[in-house]
């Protein structure tokens, strides 16, 4: 007589959902990777790595490095190396300024053409700082931001080390994601939808909020 099979028993038991790493290929010495050392901390359900390249600071050199790496783990769009579970959930990001540097918007085509995420700012980073604090819409170069930044946030020094309580800043982030949006949309307004001042870093922080809200939920 065979063995009638009784639903559930023998089955394995469902895999959990691999988290989703976020990779960022990031200009800064200090306030960039501070900053997403504080996201890291705070939003533990996502893995995230920090690459840096210091010694650089030019936008399409970042891109490139970000290209690059894709392109050798098999996460471009279209790559036909077969990737597993985990690495399917691996995203890139590159994350520059425009300060001064050449190439500023030919770094984000390149990115663009690639699906490599686009964390950007103009004029620099620490405009993405201030919108955690208030709304700023001033087209000053990178001199006058910083110096607002370190009016506003005491710690920072724009002489010294640029390391602002990122900690402390970070349960601001949302306010700073719609303060980001808001001057995406007055640039896309006028014509000049990578000007000054304006950021994407928002977006970023939104894709690793919202991945890890995931996984939390499948924790």
């Amino acid at each position: 007589m065979s063995r009638r099979r009784i639903p559930g028993i023998g089955r394995h038991s469902a895999r959990r959902e691999p988290k989703r790493r976020f990779i960022l290929f990031c200009e800064g010495r200090n306030t960039e990777p501070i900053y997403f050392s504080a996201i890291k901390r705070s939003w533990t359900s996502t893995l995230i790595s920090i690459e840096t390249h210091p010694a650089v600071g030019v936008p399409l050199t970042i891109a490139r490095a970000a290209v690059q790496f894709a392109r050798r783990e098999g996460l471009l769009k279209n790559s036909r190396r077969r990737r597993s579970s985990f690495e399917e959930k691996d995203v890139v990001w590159a994350v520059f300024d425009r300060d001064e540097h050449p190439n500023y918007c030919e770094a984000i085509n390149l990115c663009e053409k690639h699906g490599i995420g686009v964390a950007r700012s103009n004029p620099c980073f620490e405009l993405w700082l201030i919108l955690h604090e208030s709304d700023f819409d001033r087209p000053d170069d990178r001199h006058a931001v910083q110096t607002e930044l370190e009016r506003i946030r005491p710690e920072y020094d724009r002489q010294g080390r640029k390391t602002p309580d990122c900690d402390e800043m970070v349960s601001r982030v949302m306010k700073a994601e719609e303060r980001a949006e808001q001057l995406l949309s007055r640039r896309s307004e006028e014509g000049i939808p990578h000007g000054c001042p304006s950021t994407t870093v928002g977006k970023l922080t939104m894709a690793i909020r919202n991945a890890n809200r995931l996984a939390q939920r499948s924790e």
